[in-house]
């Protein structure tokens, strides 16, 4: 398989007339972004390099300064088609263009196994979307996360599930990636720590089409709620199906379904209030501002709305250049020991690091849809 590496260089407050000498006196700082640009993830991956690019151009127009250097930030994005294979290959290839940190994967099982390649070379690396509990406990110094886990987004569905909604039988389906699966078991092990009854647990991949089968023997089984460990394309599917076998359960996820695409993946599948979900971040008081000019900006530059990342790449593309700022220097060894202990606040909130690399103090914001739209529910810790 070929790779392509795509290089974004903004040029920003670089004058054309600039002559040898002073070119030579402006330092390069390549960061790689990684994410799924080909497939069935694409709309995800497309709003977490809009976002990176947003954080590249505006860093470039504020002439940043490191170690007394002026600083031109180039953007190396790869695409790992949201394959374990490919993202290896293209961390590999990050590495070997010698870039200064890594903003990414989007998925975690992307992340997890290409967080090993950065950690071998010391590469830092900050994920703005990859939830899995495993990412940030294999020991890697080098792996951060500007995200809620696993562990908070399941255990807070699965209470909701129970308390809110009231749910007493609650099947479980997940497309067996990192993501999927990982997602489905924090929320069983909370739902039925709350009081559900897990009536069914039932697989799938994250290129099936057709879910009848499963649906069907879910169906007899009376579920009050349906919970989808996978992503939003394979989750519109499913809710076409589950209205032609008019099962009428709530349908709950993690922040793979938790999409602005949702509904047109989805079409009349979609019923108003029928779908809970959680996304794995979310800002309340004055911070909301920030967040929603953010979004103004990203609309009328990409004529898109964000799908659900592109304010956490910004942040994380962010929150490392501060941390080159504070060790006067982009030299990954030099700089990683102060980007451990951040303290920081971007457009998603304040950010600071536990040991591990999680964020500290993660939010998640709860989401429902009405008349195709996503509608927030509530921002909790």
């Amino acid at each position: 398989m070929q790779l392509r590496t795509t290089l974004i260089s903004i040029a920003g407050t670089l004058s054309l007339a600039m002559t040898g000498n002073a070119l030579a006196q402006v330092q390069i700082v390549k960061i790689g972004h990684v994410s799924p640009m080909s497939g069935g993830q694409a709309h995800y991956g497309r709003d977490n390099t809009n976002g990176a690019i947003m954080a590249i151009e505006d860093l470039n127009a504020k002439g940043v300064m490191i170690g007394g250097k002026k600083v031109k930030f180039e953007l190396l994005a790869e695409d790992d088609a949201a394959d374990p294979k490919q993202g290896t290959a293209v961390a590999q290839k990050l590495v070997d263009a010698k870039v200064n940190g890594v903003i990414g994967h989007l998925n975690s099982g992307t992340t997890i196994p290409a967080s090993r390649i950065y950690f071998e070379n010391g590469i830092p690396q900050i994920s703005p979307s990859a939830t899995a509990t495993k990412y940030t406990e294999n020991g890697y110094k080098t792996a951060f996360r500007v995200v809620a886990n696993d562990a908070q987004l399941g255990s807070t569905l699965g209470k909701y599930a129970v308390n809110t909604l009231k749910a007493k039988n609650i099947a479980i389906i997940d497309d067996r990636s990192a993501y999927g699966q990982g997602v489905a078991d924090e929320f069983a092990k909370s739902a039925k720590k709350t009081g559900a009854n897990i009536i069914g647990r039932q697989y799938t991949t994250d290129k099936a089409t057709d879910f009848n089968a499963i649906l069907t023997s879910i169906k007899a089984k009376k579920p009050d709620v349906i919970f989808f460990g996978g992503m939003d394309n394979i989750a519109g599917l499913m809710l076409l199906q589950m209205k032609a076998l008019d099962i009428k359960a709530k349908f709950m996820g993690g922040d793979g379904i938790c999409t602005t695409g949702l509904p047109k993946f989805a079409g009349n599948g979609l019923a108003d209030d029928q779908v809970i979900c959680a996304e794995a971040g979310g800002v309340t008081g004055d911070q909301q501002k920030a967040m929603d000019d953010f979004h103004a900006r990203y609309k009328k530059k990409f004529n898109l709305e964000i799908q659900n990342y592109a304010p956490y790449v910004y942040d994380a593309v962010m929150t490392m250049v501060e941390a080159m700022k504070n060790a006067g220097s982009a030299d990954p060894a030099k700089y990683l020991p102060e980007l451990a202990k951040i303290h920081t606040k971007g457009i998603t909130g304040n950010i600071a690091f536990d040991a591990k690399g999680d964020i500290k103090d993660g939010s998640l914001t709860l989401y429902t849809y009405k008349a195709g739209k996503r509608d927030k529910i509530a921002v909790v810790k």
